[in-house]
């Protein structure tokens, strides 16, 4: 089992779910986070007066798979939905999990899925 985790920007949020559920990918978690990588923040006016904004607003969307073959899919899907071209499009992070349980019946593992 893999889990994906992915930075992207969020006007992007619904592109990206929409192409993971054609891709068969069912779940997924989001979470509103900040950040910055390369684009090191941005100043911005507000009502005359100049700040900087150190950490941009970003959307991260964490993916279990079961396979190597849906593991594939769901980083297509991202990777195609998620680009604008510009910097600050975000990462992707692909990670091994050695366990899964379901609270509610204890299934393990892909049964868990």
């Amino acid at each position: 089992m893999k889990k994906i985790e992915a930075i992207i920007k969020p006007f992007k949020l619904d592109d990206v779910k929409e192409a993971l559920v054609e891709a068969g990918i069912e779940g997924m978690t989001i979470s509103e986070v900040k950040g910055y990588g390369r684009q090191q923040g941005h100043s911005e006016l507000y009502r005359g007066a100049e700040y900087v904004v150190e950490f941009i607003p970003k959307v991260k969307l964490e993916i279990v798979v079961s396979n190597d073959e849906y593991l594939n899919k769901a980083l297509e899907a991202i990777k195609t939905s998620a680009k604008t071209g510009k910097i600050g499009d975000g990462k992707i992070f692909v990670s091994e999990i050695e366990k899964t349980i379901r609270i509610r019946t204890d299934e393990e593992d892909e049964d868990a899925l």
